[in-house]
C-alpha cells in the first residue's frame, strides 16, 4: 500500500517536474523572443531614411524571426510614399517585399477592417496578393499598422510551417510591433516629406525655385568678384498638358522624372538644376557665358528628344524641349544680387517664349547680357 502511494507520488513529482521543465523552457522562449522584439524595434527606430526603414521591416524581421517571408502593404492613396521613394532616385520594382495600394481591400478583404493581429492558416485565394509567389502550405501572420484610428498598412509574415501562426497563440507582441512600425513609418515619412519640402523637389528630386534663387544669388556675387558671366537655362516640356489629358497624371509625373534625370546627366559637375515649377526647370552655369549655355542646352535637347520616355505599360511618348538662354555678368557696383537674379531668370524665361512661338523643339538664346 504504502508502495503504491509512494510510486504514485514519484509519478506525480515526474508530472510535475515535465510541466515545470516545459514553463521554463516556454518563458526562455518568452523571453527570448521579448529581447528580440526589442532589439528589432530598436534597429526600426534608428533607420536613417524612408528606404532604410523599408528594408529593416521585409529583410530585417524575416532574418530576425526566421520567417520563411515578409512582406509590407502599405496604404498610399495620394502615392505621397510612392513619391517620396522615387524623388530619392530609388525604383520601385527594387523594393522587394513592398506593396502599394490605393485601398487595403484591394490586396486582401480581410485587411480592410484589421484591428488586431491576424493568425492563421494561409490560404492562396486569400492573401496571394499578399504574398505573391507563395503557393505552398504553410500559416501566416497579419499585423494591422494603425495610426490616429485609421489603418496605415500591414505587415505579413509567412512561414511554411502551418502551425507557426495559429489562432490560439498569444499576439500581443506582434499588436506591439504593429503600433511601433506605424509611428516608424510615419516619422520616416515625415522626414523625408520635410527634407524635401525645404529645399527640394518632392517629385524630381532636384532642387526647387527657393534653393535655385539663393544659389544664382551666391553665383552672381562670385561672378561680380571673379568678373565671370553666369549663364541661365529656362527649360519647359513641349505640350505637356497632352500628356496629362492622354494618360493621366501618374504618367505625367513619370514623364517629369525621366526628364528631370536626363537633364541631370548633361550638367557639367558645377551646374546647379531645379524644378522651377509645373513642367518648367531651369539650370545655373557658374562661369558660363551665353555659348555655355547654348552647349550645355544642345545637350540636354539632344537627351530627351533622342529616346522616346516610358509611360508605364508598354506605352511611350516622344518628347521635345523649348530652352531659353541667358547670361548675366554683374557690374562692380551691383550689390541687389537679388535684383540681378529676377532679371536674369526673366530674360532667360522670354527667350524660352520666343523659343515656344517658334514652333517649339529649340533652343533660343538672347543677346542681351544682364548687368
Amino acid at each position: 500500500m504504502v508502495a503504491d502511494r509512494l510510486n504514485a507520488l514519484e509519478e506525480e513529482n515526474e508530472r510535475l517536474r515535465a510541466r515545470l521543465k516545459e514553463l521554463t523552457e516556454e518563458v526562455g522562449r518568452n523571453d527570448s523572443l521579448f529581447r528580440k522584439t526589442q532589439e528589432r524595434e530598436l534597429e526600426l527606430l534608428r533607420a536613417g531614411s524612408l528606404a532604410q526603414l523599408l528594408d529593416r521591416l521585409i529583410h530585417g524581421l524575416r532574418q530576425s524571426y526566421q520567417l520563411d517571408a515578409v512582406t509590407l502593404v502599405l496604404h498610399d492613396p495620394q502615392h505621397d510614399i510612392r513619391h517620396l521613394l522615387s524623388g530619392d532616385g530609388l525604383l520601385l520594382e527594387e523594393l522587394e517585399g513592398v506593396c502599394f495600394v490605393d485601398a487595403l481591400a484591394t490586396a486582401a478583404p480581410q485587411t480592410a477592417s484589421l484591428e488586431r493581429p491576424w493568425l492563421g492558416p494561409f490560404r492562396v485565394a486569400d492573401h496571394e496578393l499578399l504574398l505573391p509567389g507563395i503557393a505552398g502550405v504553410g500559416s501566416i501572420a497579419l499585423i494591422p499598422l494603425p495610426r490616429q484610428e485609421q489603418l496605415d498598412g500591414v505587415l505579413v509574415f509567412f512561414s511554411a510551417d502551418p502551425q507557426r501562426f495559429t489562432r490560439d497563440l498569444a499576439s500581443d507582441f506582434l499588436a506591439h510591433l504593429g503600433m511601433v512600425s506605424a509611428i516608424c513609418i510615419e516619422n520616416a515619412v515625415n522626414r523625408a516629406r520635410l527634407v524635401r519640402s525645404g529645399l527640394t523637389d518632392f517629385l524630381t528630386g532636384f532642387h526647387n525655385r527657393r534653393y535655385l534663387h539663393a544659389r544664382l544669388r551666391e553665383e552672381l556675387a562670385r561672378a561680380q568678384r571673379a568678373r565671370q558671366p553666369v549663364a541661365c537655362l529656362m527649360i519647359d516640356i513641349d505640350h505637356f498638358k497632352r500628356i496629362n489629358d492622354r494618360y493621366g497624371h501618374l504618367a505625367g509625373d513619370a514623364v517629369l522624372r525621366e526628364v528631370a534625370q536626363r537633364i541631370d546627366a548633361q550638367m557639367r559637375v558645377s551646374d546647379t538644376g531645379a524644378r522651377f515649377g509645373g513642367d518648367e526647370f531651369a539650370i545655373v552655369l557658374p562661369q558660363g557665358g551665353v555659348g555655355d549655355g547654348e552647349r550645355v542646352a544642345a545637350r540636354v535637347l539632344d537627351a530627351v528628344r533622342v529616346q522616346p520616355v516610358p509611360i508605364g505599360g508598354q506605352a511611350t511618348e516622344a518628347v521635345t524641349l523649348s530652352i531659353g538662354v541667358a547670361s548675366a555678368a554683374p557690374d562692380q557696383g551691383t550689390r541687389d544680387y537679388k535684383a540681378t537674379a529676377d532679371r536674369l531668370i526673366a530674360e532667360a524665361d522670354a527667350a524660352l517664349y520666343r523659343a515656344k512661338t517658334a514652333g517649339r523643339n529649340r533652343i533660343v538664346a538672347s543677346k542681351n547680357v544682364v548687368r
